[in-house]
């Protein structure tokens, strides 16, 4: 039970219907611990969210108000006529998650949700629905009018990664590779980690190239941009260290730190899932409203089985009860 005198505000999508998004929602809405933590706020249609119970073998207690053990389902009748297929990427898939998406983005404009959970998208579907921007991150700092910094954050326990650069090829990578771009994600990492109860985060960072570059031999982004950034992070009074060598930071050193910049997308990832799979929680960094999902995919392969492990699920939901609970004792 969440030590604030009032429950923060959650808005839950199911994500995509072809996945395993909805099984996931109902176990995580079956939890005791979530209906007692939270007002809970399901955007979805009563039929498919009693699919989904169904499938996790769940039920689901609900209610017209917010009250300790229930949900309140938010029905607007939307569900399309013809069923969405499952276990594939399609525009019915993308355009259902992208409207329940969009509800919950417009409830935190309108101040009636503290925090956003969803459970996993399929980028594929969300580009044939029209989300022609980088990545869902982009959208939603445009829908939230976000004009700053952000990055996509994965968590675990005790680690935190933030990147410099995210949903790009890697043929590109380098060239965003820039001192000031090394900086920016410091400073976000640094932000949340503090937002998240750290006084004094300890952050590594990765380098790009093989061995750190070995002194400019395999590549001068170390020298030419990473290590001024990181230099520039610490000016502003950031604890930061590095760039270090990627296949060592994470295997040897992850301990001496409670965050890690990394430069691209699988420089962290990769390391996160292999320490924690079934734990990665996902969080949408820079935004006004906290917004987490779990790190994992929809798992088109387990449809309609009901083992889908809730870990990460429930990982997110919990981290974002925490940070929506901390901001509004920040606000008192």
């Amino acid at each position: 039970m969440s030590t604030t005198t009032v429950r923060p505000r959650i808005a839950l999508t199911l994500g995509d219907p072809a996945g395993v998004g909805p099984e996931l929602a109902a176990k995580l809405l079956a939890r005791p611990l979530t209906l007692e933590s939270a007002e809970v706020y399901v955007l979805a249609d009563a039929a498919e969210l009693a699919e989904a119970a169904r499938i996790a073998g769940v039920e689901i207690p609900l209610s017209d108000s917010p009250k300790p053990g229930f949900a309140v389902l938010l029905d607007d009748n939307s569900y399309p006529s013809e069923p969405i297929p499952a276990q594939q990427v399609s525009v019915e898939a993308g355009t259902r998650t992208m409207h329940q998406l969009t509800r919950a983005l417009a409830l935190a404009n309108e101040g009636k949700v503290d925090a956003i959970v969803f459970t996993p998208l399929n980028k594929t579907s969300l580009k044939l629905a029209g989300m022609n921007h980088e990545d869902e991150l982009r959208w939603f700092a445009e829908e939230l009018g976000a004009t700053g910094v952000t990055s996509e954050l994965n968590v675990l326990a005790g680690i935190t990664t933030a990147r410099v650069t995210s949903h790009i090829p890697l043929s590109e990578v380098a060239r965003h590779i820039k001192a000031p771009a090394v900086t920016d994600a410091l400073v976000l990492l640094n932000e949340t980690l503090k937002g998240a109860g750290l006084a004094s985060p300890r952050i590594g960072v990765c380098a790009l190239n093989p061995h750190g570059g070995e002194n400019g031999n395999f590549g001068r982004e170390e020298i030419d941009e990473i290590a001024p950034g990181v230099e520039a992070g610490v000016a502003l009074g950031i604890d930061a260290k590095g760039p270090f060598p990627s296949d060592t930071i994470f295997a040897a050193k992850r301990h001496e730190f409670d965050g890690i910049l990394t430069m691209y997308h699988d420089q962290g990832q990769i390391a996160m899932k292999l320490i924690g799979f079934d734990a990665g929680v996902t969080i949408q960094g820079g935004l006004p409203v906290a917004i987490a999902t779990p790190a994992h995919g929809t798992a088109f392969d387990i449809v309609g089985k009901g083992i889908a492990n809730t870990g990460a699920t429930e990982h997110a939901f919990d981290l974002a009860v925490g940070i929506a609970s901390r901001q509004a004792a920040a606000r008192a």
